[in-house]
């Protein structure tokens, strides 16, 4: 393995071990929501129960939130996987940055235009969608990345499940 890949497999290693502590620490953040919204409801007052009630609506929203947010990193990440085993990957190398290393917005907008001819020639595969997102993500849209991204999901989703 090169000195870059050793690198980038720490990096990896650290960004997976950051969000595996972010997730136990908001596990037992949850744990501690519940029970004193449990020790609320069990008071037996009419306002301590709603306090309890409202309470405990946010660790269950919160298990919610991370769990479709774990499920949607995964998921791209494996989108991302099958894009560089194809050799299908934007490559923004050779384009100019700012200072903070996102790409010039004159660089991403004509990165868009480009793929975004390949995704209206091919709308329904998941790979033109997955390029389309990475494509909005450069040009700094944000929402229309997501809701891309969640098109390419749900198409290789569905192509893995017809070959099946």
């Amino acid at each position: 393995m090169s000195a870059g890949g050793e690198n980038n497999g720490r990096e990896v290693a650290k960004k997976v071990g950051l969000i595996a502590f972010l997730i136990l620490a908001l596990g037992f953040y949850f744990v501690l929501l519940g029970r004193i919204a449990l020790s609320l409801i069990r008071n037996g007052s009419i306002p301590a129960l709603a306090i309890g009630i409202g309470v405990l609506i946010l660790p269950l929203l919160g298990v919610w939130v991370v769990a479709t947010s774990v499920r949607a990193a995964f998921a791209h990440q494996h989108l991302a996987r099958r894009i560089h085993d194809e050799g299908l990957e934007l490559d923004t190398s050779d384009l100019p940055r700012r200072p903070s290393g996102r790409l010039e917005r004159e660089a991403a907008d004509q990165l868009f235009e480009q793929v975004k001819k390949e995704w209206e020639a091919d709308p329904d595969n998941w790979r033109s969608n997955y390029r389309a997102a990475r494509a909005y993500d450069y040009a700094g849209d944000r929402t229309r990345a997501r809701e891309v991204m969640r098109r390419a999901v749900d198409l290789e989703r569905a192509e893995r499940n017809a070959e099946a």
